[in-house]
């Protein structure tokens, strides 16, 4: 019976001695789950707030970005404990950023257990936005002239109109004043569609630089009707790149690009397959229908630029 009693008292000393490490473990698998959510809230907050503010200064109009910054890190947090910072910014409407910090403490169940009652958690987000400059565009071009002269007066400026255009590459279109010396085209054998990269329905082009002319009325290679199917199923505003100045025929021609134009589409017509149903135009005409928009969606790999001509066109964006 002795030893009975030594070995129950042994496994009590086991247990009290085990107890601190098993509660350690739970603290790990329960409060440090509990401080990875509110890691993510916060940045959610951090990154919304963020957001906010350079859309309410690229409209023109900041307001108080600390109110606004802690607006939204208040909305993205389930208890709504957080304070929102704004470390730094540049709130111009042409070029700027703003870096929000999100902050907030983690009350821990197991963790005092090990003397830690709470733990400190914060996180950033850097926002910035600006005139596109170059980058990943629609495969088409426009002249300025013809642009203005289909869609009307300055339709490009910082609150573009909610409407509804049709607008016509420049073979077909009817606008009048601008010089097309090449049988409605401006360049010999360019329609407004312009080379692609490799294997994708996209160009890339950068202000105050060429791009070049692809040949036909029909969309260039690399491009098929999925591709422009997709671009309006998507709903994303994309940047058709606009030019002042053309030159050169056939495959060596050239429209040097000057800005960018914000466009959403809702269709368009570049004949056989390549049309929507119904189309915005018809027969041998070439159009897009769409709405014009302020931002552009970031993702491919838009420069930034305060120098860049002002044609409506923002991006707004999250930064590493």
């Amino acid at each position: 019976m002795q030893r009975v009693e030594r070995e129950r008292g042994a496994v009590s000393v086991m247990v009290a001695l085990l107890i601190v490490a098993l509660i350690g473990f739970t603290a790990i698998g329960i409060d440090v789950a509990a401080t990875a959510a509110d890691a993510q809230q916060l940045q959610n907050g951090a990154d919304s707030a963020a957001l906010a503010i350079g859309q309410d200064c690229a409209f023109g109009s900041c307001g108080i970005p600390s109110a606004t910054a802690q607006t939204f890190a208040v909305a993205n947090k389930n208890d709504g404990d957080v304070t929102a910072t704004v470390l730094t910014s540049s709130l111009s409407r042409a070029t700027g950023h703003v870096t929000v910090q999100a902050a907030g403490v983690t009350s821990h169940w197991f963790a005092p257990v090990l003397g830690i009652d709470q733990t400190a958690v914060t996180r950033r987000a850097t926002v910035e936005w600006g005139a596109p400059a170059g980058g990943a565009t629609a495969p088409l071009t426009f002249s300025e002239c013809e642009w203005y002269a289909q869609t009307g007066t300055n339709p490009l400026g910082p609150n573009p109109p909610p409407t509804q255009l049709t607008v016509f590459l420049s073979k077909t279109s009817n606008a009048g004043g601008c010089n097309k010396p090449n049988s409605g085209n401006y360049v010999p054998g360019g329609f407004g569609f312009i080379d692609t990269i490799v294997g994708k329905c996209s160009a890339v082009t950068d202000d105050n630089n060429n791009a070049s002319s692809s040949t036909g009325n029909t969309p260039p290679i690399g491009c098929s009707p999925a591709d422009f199917q997709k671009l309006v199923a998507s709903g994303a505003s994309v940047l058709i790149p606009l030019f002042d100045n053309y030159g050169g025929t056939g495959t060596n021609a050239w429209y040097h690009i000057s800005g960018y134009a914000a466009f959403k589409f809702t269709g368009y017509n570049f004949g056989g397959q390549y049309k929507t149903n119904p189309a915005p135009c018809a027969g041998n005409e070439r159009c897009i229908s769409g709405y014009f928009m302020q931002f552009v969606d970031a993702s491919g790999g838009i420069v930034l630029d305060p120098n860049s001509t002002d044609f409506g066109a923002l991006v707004i964006r999250l930064s590493s």
